[in-house]
This record gives C-alpha cells, structure tokens and sequence, in this order.
C-alpha cells in the first residue's frame, strides 16, 4: 500500500475575465433599485415604486450570484478525491472520491456552445460540467456511467495525477 502525503497534489483553475461584465451589469441593476428606492421623484403611485426596486433588486442579485459564482473554478486533486469549487463562496462545490472514478480524460478544446453555456451544466448526453471558459479541460467517468468535465488550466497533468492514483487504487 502506497501512503500519499496530505494535502493537495495538483491544483488548477480556470477564470473568465468576460463574467465581470455582467457583474458589472448585475451592480447596476441592483444600484439602479436601491437609487429609485432611496431617492425617488415616482409620481405613479406606490405600487409601480415597489415593482420597480423589488424588480431591479432581485434582477441584480441574481446575476450577481450568476456571473460571480462562475468567474472562475478551483480544482484540487488529493490523494482520495477530486474537489471542484466555483467562484469566490467555493459554490456550487463537487467533491468525487476518486474511488468512484473508472477514468480520467484529457479534453484540449471544450467550449461553452457543447454545454449551452457558461456555469454548471448538465445534458443527459453528455453528463455534468462545470464550464467557465472555453479551452482545455477534463473528463471523470464515474463508476455510475456518468461523466463529469471541467474547465481548468494545466488539465493535462491533473489527469496524468488522477491515472496514477486510480492505479494505484486498482492494486
């Protein structure tokens, strides 16, 4: 039995520099409903007012939430599991135990169109993934059947980490 040192042996992320755009949209809609909610000259009446911020509030927030949970993806590779992060809170969070890995894969060129988009995807097709940009990424093939991908730099030597850990398991 081989003992492994704690701790991460591979680390990696993957960043899209584009989501701080519709951040940045995302700030000022929710501006936009605290100003009117603050400092507002509405002459319709109550009613349309509170539509109006609530409306630009929660449009706001939600793509704020949207766009900073996937500005960027972690992804650490320890001697039991693979761990995925995204964004700045770390969520949503996957953590697969490599033991309920059966492969790994090198993918040199996913792109968000395969998935429909950017964030946490799933197709029945195809599986789950997390995509943040397009570019190099990898696949698990779980013991289920199903797959699970992920956009993240340097994916090539994370798979090559997660080989020889799932052989190592096989003896």
């Amino acid at each position: 039995m081989t003992v492994h040192p704690p701790g991460p042996l591979w680390t990696g992320r993957a960043s899209n520099r584009a989501q701080w755009v519709l951040a940045a949209a995302g700030a000022a809609c929710l501006a936009l409903g605290i100003e009117l909610a603050v400092d507002s000259t509405w002459t319709a009446g109550i009613v349309p007012l509170l539509m109006a911020v609530i409306g630009c509030v929660a449009v706001g927030l939600l793509i704020l939430y949207g766009t900073l949970a996937f500005v960027y993806v972690a992804v650490t590779v320890d001697s039991e599991a693979v761990e995925v992060r995204c964004g700045h809170i770390g969520l949503p969070r996957r953590k697969i135990r490599l033991a309920e890995v059966t492969s790994a894969e090198f993918l040199p060129r996913i792109t968000p169109q395969q998935w429909g988009g950017w964030g946490y995807r799933w197709r029945p097709d195809k599986g789950t993934a997390v995509i943040v940009r397009r570019g190099e990424g990898l696949e698990l093939r779980l013991v289920d059947g199903k797959l699970f991908t992920v956009t993240v730099d340097d994916a090539e030597h994370a798979v090559r980490v997660i080989r020889t850990h799932l052989r190592a398991l096989t003896q």
